[in-house]
Formats: C-alpha cells, structure tokens, sequence
C-alpha cells in the first residue's frame, strides 16, 4: 500500500540533479583568467602577505576551475557528443589536470596557465557546436 503512495505518478529525467539548464565554459575560463592575473601580480611583488592570500586564492581558483569543468564533463556532455568528439574525455582531463596539483594549483608557472586557457578555450568550441545541434 505505502509504495502505491509514494510511486511517482509520472516518469521524467534530467541530465543533473536540479535541471536548472544553465552551462557555460566561460565560468571556468573567468576563473582561469583570474589564476593568469594572479601569477603575474606575485612576480611582481615580493611582500610575503601578499603573496599568501594570492597563493590561496590562486589555489581556491583552481579548484573552482576544476569544478566547472567537471560539471560540464559529467552534467551537460552526454554520450553522443563523446562520440562526435572523441578527444572530448581527454581534453576534459588534461583540461582538469592543468588545474590540479601539477598545474595552475602548485605553481606559479604562466605557461600553465596558458595551456590551461587553451585548453578551456578547445572545450567551448566544443560546447558551442553542440549547443547549435
């Protein structure tokens, strides 16, 4: 009796757990843009309290990256855009890693940064063509 109560009456499927719909690459290049500002402000300044906070909001930024890009990997790309790009998992991946531990995370390295912008930069073209489908 109690499971025909709570059976749902209807069947509906979303693509995340609140379908809000709402995607954009450009939420993790702003937070890559924003780790390149970050890198070229400590070469220039030497005073360790400043060089603290931009280290943690450099480091905060990262990880804020990697989660916009993850939710774009797991939330929005569905199986037939993995299949029309393939290179779609590894530029995600390579993508997420320039913005872990090894990349804009652990260093001060521009060109990390750079890459990383590049490679956001490849998965928005991406996103785009797949929004026009």
């Amino acid at each position: 009796m109690f499971a025909r109560l709570f059976a749902p009456t209807i069947e509906v499927s979303a693509h995340c757990d609140l379908p809000c719909g709402v995607y954009d690459p450009a939420q993790a290049r702003y937070e890559a843009e924003s780790i390149k500002a970050i890198i070229g402000k400590v070469a220039d300044n030497d005073d360790p309290d400043f060089r603290t906070r931009a280290i943690l909001i450099k480091e905060e930024r990262s990880q804020i990256v990697k989660h916009h890009l993850t939710v774009l990997w797991t939330d929005y790309f569905k199986a037939p855009h993995f299949e029309k790009y393939p290179q779609l998992h590894t530029l995600i991946n390579e993508a997420c890693k320039l913005a872990s531990g090894t990349g804009t995370k652990a260093t001060f390295d521009a060109e990390k940064a750079d890459q990383l912008l590049a490679k956001i930069d490849e998965i928005a073209e991406i996103f785009w063509e797949t929004k026009k489908a």
